[in-house]
């Protein structure tokens, strides 16, 4: 099933450029902060990229000076006194959009830059990968503002940094350096902020050469491993291995292996 591509002024934007898709967050004049249209769109768009065969990574940047500030400040105050119907709307749209994000056969780069704070800091880390300019600013924000941590926050973060080390992050480190971002192991690459775009292409071309078979398996089995016993891990690496060495690519990269 298609989906209908939002219009240049939505606030989230989907460009397809052979095998790599690029979502825009689109809300540049706020900072890229999270509002239920973008949750929507974000949505939409995500399933548009699960569904076309041709794209192989999907990259997710920030228009503007940011990423990501987080939730919109404003959609919290128009709704001050009544703040459950909404905030559930826009985290039942966003949910599913990281579902179809960890769901999918692609890999998912997130390119950041400026500030990536809140749910736009969970988000940084619900891809596969992040690249950031030197210069993005990462904070947590939850705590300081009195609530916990949404958007996969507890998912990624936990994923990459254990359950401990992800509790003090969020409840004691206001902000992160790009460098201490990068020494947790957060970040694939840091780069000059005059790079981020050029070397964010480059790298998803080189995720993109990887094969189609391969990226699967490994995105799926990494991303299941310790959801179930060693039994059934094993069981699944046996399965995805015997099943990327029926593909004719798994073949011919074999015969050259055999020709060298």
């Amino acid at each position: 099933m298609m989906v209908d591509i939002p219009p240049v002024d939505a606030p989230a934007l989907l460009e397809i450029d052979g095998p790599l898709a690029i979502i825009t967050l689109n809300r540049p004049a706020s900072f890229n902060a999270i509002d239920i249209n973008m949750a929507v769109c974000l949505e939409l768009l995500a399933s548009r990229v699960e569904q076309d065969d041709g794209v192989r990574v999907l990259v997710i940047r920030g228009a503007g000076k940011a990423f990501c500030a987080g939730g919109d400040v404003n959609l919290f105050l128009a709704h001050i006194d009544n703040l459950e119907p909404p905030i559930s709307k826009l985290l039942s749209h966003l949910n599913r959009f990281l579902l179809v994000l960890r769901r999918m056969d692609k890999l998912v780069l997130t390119s950041v830059h400026g500030a990536v704070a809140g749910a736009g800091f969970s988000m940084a880390f619900m891809g596969d990968f992040c690249i950031a300019a030197a210069t993005a600013r990462f904070r947590p924000a939850y705590a300081q503002i009195g609530v916990s941590p949404d958007a996969g926050g507890t998912v990624g973060l936990v994923h990459a940094l254990g359950p401990r080390r992800a509790l003090q992050l969020f409840l004691d480190e206001p902000e992160l350096s790009c460098g201490r971002a990068e020494q947790l192991g957060l970040l694939a690459q840091v780069v000059d902020p005059a790079e981020l775009e050029s070397r964010t292409h480059e790298y998803a071309l080189r995720l993109a050469a990887l094969s189609p078979a391969a990226v699967a398996g490994t995105k799926r089995l990494v991303w299941q491993s310790g959801t179930g016993s060693l039994e059934q891990q094993l069981a699944a690496e046996a399965q995805s291995i015997v099943a990327c060495m029926a593909t004719e690519e798994f073949r011919a990269l074999l015969a050259g292996m055999r020709r060298s």
